[in-house]
């Protein structure tokens, strides 16, 4: 199984496994053991699969505007913990390729193998909802037959990134590639960087 495939199935199941609560308040139960790959695979798309539905919720046009702020601020912490995981993978990624000697014509990608599963792992929610638009029973044919549409596209797109990161994960892997752990020094939940909560003292 290659590494994608690894992704796309535990992407799946969590996803699966969070439409059996359909709550963002439940707790997930990570089969896999802590510190693995596959338990930082897991909690990745349980994090994902929450946020989704939080950007739902806080788009109901009645919600009340102090629970929307909570839920706001429940993304904002729900976006670092994602990046924290992104981060978490790429050290498994540099851990493991710590003693490959990159070749001298060898490149950097655009993004690291992390970020790219952090995309491959939205695509697995993208699809799993699209899915189920094209399955509902009180929506027109017309929205089903467009809804099938874009999810072919998902589907096709997910072929395209699973083989995208097997090749950069190769190409490490030889050599021919090599990779930085940039951290993402986000700001705006810093109150030593955030000019609106340092001015405060809050």
């Amino acid at each position: 199984m290659s590494f994608s495939q690894l992704c796309n199935t535990i992407f799946d199941a969590t996803t699966e496994h969070y439409h059996e609560f359909d709550n963002v308040d439940a707790t997930p139960v990570n089969p896999y053991k802590e510190g693995s790959i596959e338990f930082l695979l897991f909690s990745k798309n349980w994090i994902d699969a929450v946020q989704w539905h939080l950007e739902d919720i806080i788009r109901n046009p009645e919600i009340d505007p102090v629970e929307a702020l909570k839920i706001k601020r429940r993304i904002d912490h729900s976006n670092q913990e994602r990046t924290d995981l992104v981060e978490f993978i790429d050290g498994y990624f540099m851990e493991k390729y710590q003693g490959v000697v990159p070749q001298k014509e060898a490149g950097l990608n655009t993004e690291t193998p992390a970020w790219a599963v952090d995309r491959l792992s939205i695509l697995a929610l993208k699809i799993y909802h699209m899915k189920q638009e094209t399955l509902r029973s009180n929506a027109s044919p017309e929205h089903k037959a467009t809804c099938q549409k874009k999810l072919d596209v998902l589907l096709t797109q997910r072929v395209d990134l699973s083989g995208a990161i097997d090749e950069l994960l190769a190409d490490i892997e030889a050599g021919r590639k090599y990779m930085k752990l940039y951290k993402q020094m986000k700001m705006y939940n810093d109150p030593a960087l955030n000019p609106v909560l340092y001015k405060t003292g809050k």
